[in-house]
């Protein structure tokens, strides 16, 4: 609001300064028409050079006029745009961005490309970055992000109200818009519903070879041991991740849809992936996806009464420093937290809403109790996870 208040009284100023000049010069001229009776003398012309001096002026009054005016409009129009950069890779957000130019007139540019390639695009491009809003997966990224100076704290009531506590940063860096669980896939077939495992149970030695899971360098594994780490310390943390390396199958590899593929083909008992993946496979377009996911079955850990939930991560994003249309780039995060903002972010995704009073509901999925430890955690204990992974030998 402030910006647009600027221009209007540059443009008035402008139209009152054009206002004046013209009425001087008008009135000069008629003076000027008053004392020169003749011109054979010499002193009509004498008069009139005596006037270039004003016109000079006036060129170059009229001259600066225009560049304020030009500015203004310049710098409003400039406010109607937004850069993105975004790590997802779900091809629907293009209509959470349409949605957004619509409500508000302020068109969106978006660069799409993986966190890591975002983090140092970011850092190589300094002060001269055009991005405004940097989108990430995984608290553990928009961590990283935030201790390289990535971000700018956002002043927002609207995003504080929305947002729960434990899905945001705690001097508004970034805050978390989509949330997603780390589960297990389990066969029906293999396995009792009545023995399915908590996080910590995948150690039990009755899983030894059954299990598989993605490496050590996936950012949703060390966000999971990061959680392990503020939970119960580190020395327990480790002990957990030595004791899946014991039970594991194979040596991790694949992504999350691989570890679905592998339970369903007898390759392995249990996986933990996120929970969207499989989600995405039902609907998926390729029938040897679909068939694997309705071979397998789902199971939200540590859900008893004396269970944390869950485990809870998020898609987040936040303000960069150096944001060229940093006001732009708040009302961007708040229509992200909005009712219909999140209705899109996680529509395709099949991750779940993080703001408050906001339902999406999937039939795949059962209702389920969610970790609420803070987010925050995952990126602050991530080195000392990936510290564990690196000595336990899960590669």
């Amino acid at each position: 609001m402030f910006e647009s208040l600027l221009i209007t009284f540059h443009e008035t100023l402008g139209a009152v300064l054009v206002i004046g000049i013209v009425l001087s010069l008008l009135w000069r001229l008629g003076r000027l028409k008053l004392r020169c009776a003749g011109v054979g003398d010499g002193t009509g012309i004498r008069r009139r050079r005596n006037l270039m001096p004003s016109l000079k002026h006036l060129v170059i009054i009229l001259a600066a006029v225009s560049l304020i005016g030009c500015e203004g409009k310049k710098d409003q129009q400039e406010q109607k745009v937004l850069n993105i950069y975004s790590a997802r890779h779900y091809g629907g957000d293009a209509d959470l961005f349409g949605a957004f130019e619509k409500q508000t007139g302020i068109k969106v540019k978006v660069i799409e490309a993986k966190d890591g390639a975002l983090r140092e695009r970011i850092r190589r491009e300094g002060k001269g970055c055009p991005a405004d809003v940097l989108i990430m997966v995984d608290a553990g990224n928009l961590g990283m992000a935030d201790r390289d100076g990535m971000f700018q704290p956002t002043q927002s009531a609207a995003l504080i109200e929305a947002l729960p506590e434990n899905l945001r940063h705690p001097q508004g860096h970034w805050f978390g818009f989509g949330k997603r669980s780390r589960i297990i896939i389990y066969h029906p077939g293999r396995v009792k519903a009545a023995e399915l495992p908590t996080y910590q149970g995948l150690t039990d030695p009755k899983w030894k070879g059954r299990i598989v899971i993605r490496s050590s360098s996936n950012i949703y594994n060390q966000s999971l041991l990061a959680a392990m780490v503020a939970r119960y310390g580190e020395q327990e943390a480790e002990a957990w991740a030595r004791g899946v390396v014991a039970n594991m199958a194979r040596s991790p590899q694949g992504n999350d849809r691989a570890q679905i593929k592998a339970v369903a083909s007898g390759e392995a008992d249990l996986a933990v992936v996120n929970h969207y993946y499989y989600a995405k496979m039902l609907a998926s377009s390729d029938p040897a996806e679909v068939k694997a996911a309705n071979a397998v079955a789902i199971h939200f850990p540590d859900q008893g009464t004396d269970g944390k939930g869950a485990h809870t991560n998020i898609s987040g994003a936040g303000v960069l420093t150096h944001a060229p249309h940093p006001e732009s780039a708040r009302r961007f995060l708040e229509f992200m937290a909005s009712p219909k903002g999140q209705q899109l972010f996680v529509s395709v995704s099949h991750e779940f809403p993080a703001a408050k009073g906001v339902d999406v509901s999937y039939p795949m999925f059962p209702p389920f109790k969610a970790d609420i430890l803070p987010v925050a955690k995952l990126a602050e204990h991530n080195p000392t996870a990936v510290k564990i992974f690196d000595r336990v030998g899960w590669r």
